[in-house]
């Protein structure tokens, strides 16, 4: 049976409200959590983009729920040899409930320590360096790494969970999903894309977890709703590789604006209508992922961990 869980979206709230959204989430039968890993939101209007590793913390402490990145970079702004020391710690602080989710990134929250943004390609080399070094320091033995991208000289890390944190991968396209099925322990990703997880699945993958995400917008009617939606998250509808290349929150801005309300209410679920949450829900349950995280866009995080608690979760469960 499919696991359902929180997303928790660093771009849009305080560290604060993370934390009291993830005892939310538990309290309202949410089995799991993802939480985003930026340094600037997507938009000036999300507002947030606090550190990801001192949320996940304080979450450890509050919650007794297992979380997953979606996604961490560990390329450029944070190379490999410091999140394998921070993904370790939260590992030790969640008694192992800890997965660190993966992915190639976007120039939005790398280019902040380099302004020359690799290619797709070139991200994908780096990662699966970067995976093996992390795999390497996680042994607790010195570590003396010089690869094609990563140089690490004696390093050790000391403080170590008793297993080492498994690493799932997120993947859009078909290089990236046969790429994580050769080298993670799990898939990550934001489509109900059957042929996509079949491809992560034929390459190595075949076993591993699969775990997928959505935006919705509980609202008390479905226009506020979308409006809502269509202030806070007009991005989530651009296509392409815009969302990988894009460098600044204002570019984003700039392209929203071809994103209508009504292209906002054809793909994400807006307003009160359980119905349309859950079939949302069922698509990537549908496709073949074995858990599904649900983000809520906006400021009624109450009302709408009320719903899914009396409306929604029971019909998924």
């Amino acid at each position: 049976m499919a696991k359902f869980g929180y997303f928790l979206s660093c771009e849009e709230h305080s560290p604060k409200d993370l934390v009291r959204q993830a005892r939310l989430a538990e309290e309202a039968g949410f089995e799991a959590l993802w939480i985003s890993d930026h340094y600037h939101p997507w938009l000036d209007e999300q507002g947030q983009s606090p550190f990801v590793w001192s949320v996940i913390g304080a979450l450890s402490q509050v919650t007794s729920l297992p979380i997953t990145t979606a996604v961490t970079c560990p390329l450029v702004r944070t190379p490999p040899a410091i999140v394998a020391q921070a993904a370790a710690t939260s590992a030790v602080l969640t008694d192992g409930r800890f997965v660190l989710g993966v992915g190639t990134g976007e120039a939005l929250n790398e280019h902040i320590v380099e302004s020359r943004w690799p290619p797709a390609e070139e991200r994908q080399e780096m990662l699966e360096e970067a995976v093996e070094v992390m795999r390497e320091l996680w042994t607790g033995r010195l570590v003396s790494h010089h690869g094609r991208y990563y140089n690490v000289d004696t390093a050790r890390l000391y403080t170590l969970p008793d297993e080492p944190p498994p690493i799932y991968m997120s993947g859009f396209g078909d290089k990236a999903a046969t790429l994580a099925g050769r080298i993670a322990d799990g898939f990550v990703c934001t489509m109900p894309d059957r042929d996509l997880l079949e491809t992560f699945r034929s390459a190595g993958g075949e076993g591993k977890p699969a775990q997928g995400g959505l935006k919705v917008c509980w609202g008390r009617d479905v226009a506020s709703a979308r409006k809502t939606a269509h202030r806070l998250w007009p991005n989530e509808q651009l296509p392409g590789e815009a969302a990988q290349l894009l460098p600044l929150p204002r570019h984003f801005e700039e392209l929203s604006q071809v994103v209508t309300e009504e292209m906002i209410e054809e793909n994400l679920p807006c307003g009160p209508d359980p119905e349309r949450h859950i079939q949302a829900v069922r698509e990537y349950v549908d496709a073949g992922y074995d858990e599904v995280y649900v983000n809520q866009i906006g400021p009624d995080q109450e009302e709408f961990f009320s719903f899914y608690a009396e409306q929604v979760l029971p019909e998924l469960t």
